[in-house]
């Protein structure tokens, strides 16, 4: 026996009619985001199990605000000028945002992790966003004890879950591409790298020092490393330290774009050519990292599509979906003109 009509949920309409929740939700409601086909198959069968809306779900779902709240955190306001993994991000969530008439809630402070929750809460209190998208997630982060006392509130952290234990997640594999880039230097005959790090508060940081350290060590490499922000002063500011150490290593790996075009400035500015003295490889293969002179090597991921990723996982909480921890796709090394073997040694 079917289930009694005052029991039927979306849950039930989704799982006869053989499509997601959100499918159901955006045909019962008149939404786009589904085909005329799917939308008419839905509708029958919602119609046969004798489905009705209830009365307090349908005012809520008619209150909703539309939008995604997300809330970037920056060193300096020029950072999101400069910084396209953010900017590549949001392309992809307003993508998918786009086909169901929902829109983006965008906030930038330079006040860290704790501005950014007073934003967050006010938020929660004022009901402006239907969920939340959490970027930037540092150690002891005020916003994951936030969103513990609000687990009713949509809200996925584009972080790693070691930081985020049990919160819902869309997590990047670093330590495989940190080791993909290491074997990829070791191959050539590099046995000396070093590593302009991302800032310290981050795990990635954490995980990527940690995998390149321990490749390293497994193939007999040394490895140096100093940390910095995302940015292209920073880039440029550590690789120059680098290369005034007397034994220099004769590859450098970046944590980001922007840091690694800073980077290859310093190498050029000390009459270095890359990669006859020197290998560089960069991190997100931005256009950035395609255009240089020479263009780099790079770990890929599609940024866009995690923004894609997080809008369709986001959409699919506020539908009362539950969501855990999500992997990326994995990075691809994509080989360029930065590296080579290293030059023989006297």
């Amino acid at each position: 026996m079917g289930a009694s009509k005052s029991t039927i949920t979306i849950a039930d309409v989704a799982k006869a009619a053989g499509v997601s929740t959100s499918a159901v939700s955006y045909a019962l409601n008149g939404k786009k985001g589904v085909s005329e086909k799917t939308r008419a198959r839905v509708l029958e069968v919602a119609e046969s199990m004798g489905w009705r809306p209830n009365s307090a779900a349908k005012a809520l779902s008619d209150s909703r605000s539309r939008s995604i709240g997300v809330v970037l955190l920056l060193h300096d306001t020029e950072e999101f000028a400069s910084g396209s993994y953010a900017m590549e991000c949001l392309a992809g969530l307003s993508r998918v945002l786009e086909e169901v008439d929902y829109s983006i809630t965008l906030r930038m402070t330079t006040g860290g992790a704790a501005a950014a929750c007073r934003i967050h809460r006010d938020w929660i209190e004022s009901g402006r966003v239907d969920a939340h998208l959490v970027l930037g997630v540092e150690f002891g982060d005020p916003r994951l004890e936030l969103f513990r006392e609000h687990p009713d509130v949509p809200a996925l952290f584009l972080a790693q879950q070691q930081t985020t234990k049990g919160l819902p997640t869309l997590y990047s594999q670093d330590d495989e591409g940190a080791r993909a880039v290491v074997r990829h230097l070791h191959e050539l005959g590099h046995t000396h790298i070093a590593r302009v790090a991302g800032p310290e508060q981050y795990m990635h940081t954490l995980i990527r020092d940690s995998a390149t350290m321990d490749e390293c060590a497994r193939l007999g490499m040394r490895c140096d490393s100093l940390h910095g922000e995302y940015m292209r002063d920073d880039g440029a500011r550590l690789t120059s330290m680098f290369l005034n150490f007397s034994d220099h290593a004769t590859a450098i790996v970046y944590d980001s774009d922007s840091s690694a075009i800073g980077g290859l400035h310093a190498v050029t500015a000390q009459g270095l050519v890359v990669p006859d003295d020197i290998s560089l490889v960069s991190w997100d293969d931005s256009a950035a990292c395609r255009s240089a002179k020479p263009p780099l090597t790079a770990l890929h991921r599609d940024v866009r599509s995690i923004g894609d990723k997080a809008g369709r996982l986001l959409l699919r909480m506020i539908d009362g979906e539950t969501v855990g921890a999500v992997p990326e796709d994995p990075y691809t090394l994509v080989v360029r003109d930065s590296t080579a073997a290293p030059k023989p040694t006297d």
